[in-house]
């Protein structure tokens, strides 16, 4: 287990579950050589306690966390590593990943994920995401809030220079389909990039 909270996630007064698995194993069954274990799932977990004390499943998905040895991004470090998680506060759960590549791109880029239980279940309601170029120090951040269908992207920031003017853009949304947290994946939000 990765991580594991705890929270009232769908307001009945008992503290439900959130936690990250991870499944390790083999890239090809055909081959036995141990480095091939380094392949992961990933599985996030949720479930709602029960007044017995006994779990019902809320939800669960295995692609929106990335695994820690991606075949397809051989550089990109763990997007579940030191600086990201998971966290349950105020009814609702919010994912934190980075990606950080060791060799190909010079950006650092920062997602956050916010789910809320609404209509039966895990609504994606928030998305952030964030980039800072490590050569020039440009900042470029993207937040969309799906229950006001409304988006904002700041560019002009630059964490090595001061007196930077950043500009903010606001617009309206139309997602085509509420995102929800049993289906979602990583590429599902490319289209606000």
């Amino acid at each position: 287990m990765l991580t594991k909270n705890k929270s009232d996630l769908n307001k009945d007064g008992l503290l439900d579950i959130v936690i990250l698995i991870e499944e390790i194993g083999l890239k090809n069954q055909h081959e036995t050589n141990a480095t091939n274990l380094k392949s992961s799932e990933r599985h996030l977990l949720v479930a709602f306690k029960r007044p017995d004390g006994s779990y019902k499943w809320a939800a669960k998905n295995t692609s929106i966390i990335p695994p820690k040895d991606d075949p397809k991004r051989p550089c990109l470090l763990d997007p579940f590593g030191e600086n990201s998680g998971i966290s349950t506060e105020n009814s609702l759960i919010k994912i934190h990943l980075q990606q950080f590549y060791s060799c190909g791109a010079w950006e650092i880029y920062d997602f956050d994920y916010i789910f809320r239980y609404q209509n039966q279940k895990f609504e994606l309601i928030g998305y952030n995401e964030s980039s800072l170029h490590r050569s020039t120090g440009e900042e470029i951040s993207t937040t969309v809030n799906f229950s006001t269908a409304k988006m904002t992207r700041t560019t002009g920031s630059n964490a090595f220079k001061k007196g930077a003017k950043p500009k903010t853009v606001w617009q309206n949304i139309k997602p085509k389909q509420r995102l929800e947290l049993n289906s979602i994946k990583e590429e599902d939000l490319r289209a606000f990039d």
